[in-house]
Formats: C-alpha cells, sequence, structure tokens
C-alpha cells in the first residue's frame, strides 16, 4: 500500500480548506503579477512584513474597500484606500488582478471599478507586475527592462501620509496631490477636510481646506 502523499493534492486540499474556513490566504513578497489576483480574504505582504495588501471592511460597514494596512499592528490601521468612492459587496467575487498592463478591481459583477490607469505608458504586449514596497508604497512595473514604476500609490495618496508620499500641484497636468479625510470611521469615501499646497501661492503653503460639499 502507497503512503505517501501527493504534494499537489496536498496543496489543493489547503487551499480549500482555507477558503472553506475563511482563513486568509498571503501572496508571498508583496507581489501580483499576471498569473496572480487579490480575492476574498486573501492578502499579499510587503518583503519585509511591513504592509498588507487586500480587501477590508471598516467598522460594520457591509462594504469593502482595497486599503494597505500595518501588518504588526494589532488595530487594523489603513494608509491608503484604491476605491474609496466605489466599495464592493462581495470580495470573493470582486477580483484585484493585472490586466492588459494595469492593475485592475473587479466588483462582483466584473466590472471594473478602479484601476491604475497608465495604458498609454504601456508597450502593446508587454507585461507588469505590482508590488507591494516596506515603506507601504504600492508600485506597478514592467516585468523587464526598465526598474522605473509606471504608476505608484505615492503619487496618489488618499488619507494617510507616509514618509515618501507627495503633496503638491502639478502645473503642468494640473492635479492636485492632497490628502482627504474620511467620511467617517465607516466610510473611506472623501471627507470634508483636505490637507494640500496652495496653488495660488508663489511660496509653498499647506493650509488645510473645509470642503463644502452642499
Amino acid at each position: 500500500m502507497d503512503t505517501k502523499t501527493n504534494p499537489i493534492k496536498l496543496m489543493f486540499s489547503l487551499f480549500f480548506l482555507c477558503l472553506y474556513l475563511n482563513i486568509p490566504i498571503s501572496l508571498a513578497a508583496g507581489t501580483i503579477t499576471a498569473n496572480q489576483s487579490i480575492s476574498g480574504g486573501e492578502t499579499t505582504v510587503s518583503a519585509g512584513g511591513v504592509f498588507k495588501l487586500g480587501f477590508f471592511k471598516p467598522g460594520n460597514s457591509s462594504k469593502f474597500y482595497i486599503g494597505i494596512w500595518y501588518k504588526q499592528v494589532s488595530q487594523q490601521t489603513i494608509v491608503w484606500v484604491a476605491n474609496r468612492e466605489q466599495p464592493v459587496f462581495d470580495r470573493f467575487s470582486s477580483l484585484l488582478k493585472i490586466s492588459d498592463g494595469n492593475l485592475v478591481l473587479y466588483n462582483e459583477s466584473n466590472t471594473p471599478i478602479w484601476s491604475t490607469d497608465v495604458a498609454s505608458n504601456i508597450t502593446l504586449g508587454s507585461s507588469t507586475r505590482a508590488i507591494l514596497l516596506d515603506d507601504g508604497n504600492l508600485v506597478l512595473r514592467p516585468e523587464s527592462g526598465s526598474s522605473q514604476p509606471l504608476w505608484q500609490s505615492f503619487d496618489h495618496p488618499t488619507h494617510t501620509f507616509l514618509p515618501g508620499s507627495k503633496i503638491g500641484f502639478n502645473r503642468v497636468t494640473k492635479q492636485t496631490q492632497m490628502l482627504t479625510s474620511w467620511t467617517n470611521l465607516e466610510d473611506p469615501s472623501p471627507g470634508q477636510f483636505s490637507l494640500e499646497l496652495d496653488p495660488t501661492s508663489n511660496s509653498e503653503q499647506v493650509h488645510w481646506f473645509a470642503l463644502d460639499w452642499a
């Protein structure tokens, strides 16, 4: 009688057991490639184990978002949110994956609701990968060639300023990089306050602004 265990069968058995028991699964080295995706309770962790990327649900909300948080902090502390204005309601039917060179989030209806949107900078047929770094920066890079990021979350801060991220105003593209508060503890959509550089000033002045949504 052969008592050896087939390693492939064992791997799939453990995978489906994790799904059944809703045990989070982490992708190695903080990398998402064309052959990988994040769904349900899956996460990816930066190489040094500092930050984690995956779906999260704020408070008692029934909505899910893709975010970055500290791995070693016991109370989940979100530092960046991708789809803060377009949540998903079923994380197990939603996917964050590489599609046509971009990192794209598809909701439960298989509709793209968030993307790095840098298709114009990607050579047709080339492949990319997304990497979560130990400083909390999520970068999209070519699989080969230049190591310069095609896109990075530090250029698109949401509500938390991390060392290396940017607050500023691009006078060429007319784009403003700012921090914007959450609406409340259970809703990460843009709230009433922002921290940004004053584009009307010749000096670099940082101001708090109360936004009037009425």
